[in-house]
């Protein structure tokens, strides 16, 4: 019989649940052929370092290397040290020098997978002494340390290049002054403010299709050395109208995730690859959706990813930055890590009711690998909230 649970509800009321008692099927295995499919994965927290948990951050090498192997098996490329590891919310850059450090050897070890790795200038302080110059610095020091260990590098977006910039003009500098010295393409990332606040007015204003301009004038003097762009707006029309504008040999990776299936998909003009966060939360789902993409199985593909729209619209619903809080909830009832403890204290940052909706979301999408394992954990998070 499949378990049942008492959920909360936003009412205050408790409701009864019984799950679908479905594990989801073992994705295929192998190499994905049709898209580059990137998961920007999550880490896994020491609980019993200790540390301040809200000042420091200390991980459990052994579970966050051993996830990523994991995510390599499924066929999908990994994104590692972005936003979705924290970066800038509680996860520090010599931390994430370490990570990117062990990723790349675990990606040597493996033939066939493929790591990208974010870099930033989150070792700056944002702050009105703050100039482009040291923008530059901070931006050569994380893409040097990235390239000399071996590593593939995703630009992602600067907070002190948000606060220190007085015009597009400004990015153009200094973006065209990062991409000339780099060894291979990188990926470009548009983080939107509801994703980091301090990031609005990005490229040089606040007006959206003014900030497209300036990207891709930068993209259109800059391609031989831009692999792709990542858009992170959730906004579907952009992305497709950004991506049918690219130079010839240039990626969209899609950081939309409310709508993933469209633009991943994609239409007579065009397709988008991924990057995505929600990808380590339906890491098999995606796998087995791209897979049959490889087949040409445009309809089994939306069958696959149609029900982890929802889920993932939940998980990145507004305040959307504390997704990452889900990404890492999901990993705990899936049996990926032994507790639900975040860097930063950051599993507090979503009620327990909507990690209840959560729950229910992941069952109805077949993404429960065990579920009597997951209802045993769904109920110790319940028991901490005090719910019997």
């Amino acid at each position: 019989m499949s378990p049942t649970l008492r959920l909360p509800r936003a009412d205050g009321t408790l409701t009864e649940y019984r799950l679908t008692g479905q594990a989801a099927p073992p994705p295929p295995r192998g190499p994905i052929r049709s898209r580059v499919g990137f998961a920007a994965l999550h880490v896994v927290a020491d609980p019993l370092a200790p540390i301040n948990p809200t000042l420091e951050a200390r991980l459990d090498w052994d579970a966050t290397l051993a996830y990523r192997r994991y995510v390599w098996s499924l066929g999908l490329a990994v994104a590692e040290a972005m936003d979705t590891s924290q970066r800038g919310m509680g996860f520090d850059w010599g931390t994430a020098q370490e990570l990117i450090r062990r990723s790349v050897a675990e990606a040597r070890a493996l033939p066939g997978a493929v790591l990208a790795s974010g870099a930033g200038t989150d070792q700056l302080e944002p702050g009105p002494r703050v100039t482009l110059a040291d923008v530059e610095a901070a931006y050569e020091e994380q893409c040097g340390f990235i390239e000399s260990v071996g590593g593939r590098i995703i630009l992602m977006a600067s907070r002190a290049l948000a606060a220190c910039a007085r015009s597009a003009d400004d990015y153009l500098k200094v973006y065209g002054r990062i991409l000339a010295q780099v060894r291979e393409p990188v990926i470009i990332h548009w983080l939107g403010d509801m994703f980091d606040p301090a990031l609005a007015g990005y490229w040089g204003s606040r007006d959206l299709d003014a900030a497209t301009e300036t990207l891709l004038a930068i993209v259109s003097e800059h391609a031989r050395k831009i692999d792709g762009v990542k858009i992170s707006l959730l906004d579907q029309q952009r992305e497709i109208a950004m991506r049918r504008r690219f130079p010839r040999g240039v990626r969209m990776y899609s950081g939309d995730d409310f709508d993933y299936p469209t633009t991943i998909r994609g239409d007579a003009q065009g397709a988008s690859d991924a990057l995505l966060g929600i990808f380590d939360v339906i890491a098999p789902a995606a796998s087995a959706a791209l897979h049959a993409l490889d087949a040409g199985d445009a309809a089994t593909f939306d069958r696959i990813l149609a029900p982890t729209l929802l889920l993932s619209r939940h998980v990145f619903g507004a305040p959307t930055r504390f997704y990452k809080t889900g990404v890492v909830f999901a990993a705990y009832l899936n049996g990926h890590q032994a507790h639900f403890r975040m860097v930063g204290g950051l599993e507090s940052a979503r009620s327990v009711v909507h990690l209840a909706e959560q729950f229910v979301l992941l069952d109805r999408a077949g993404l429960l690998r065990d579920p009597a394992l997951a209802a045993q954990r769904m109920r110790a998070v319940l028991a901490v909230a005090g719910v019997a």
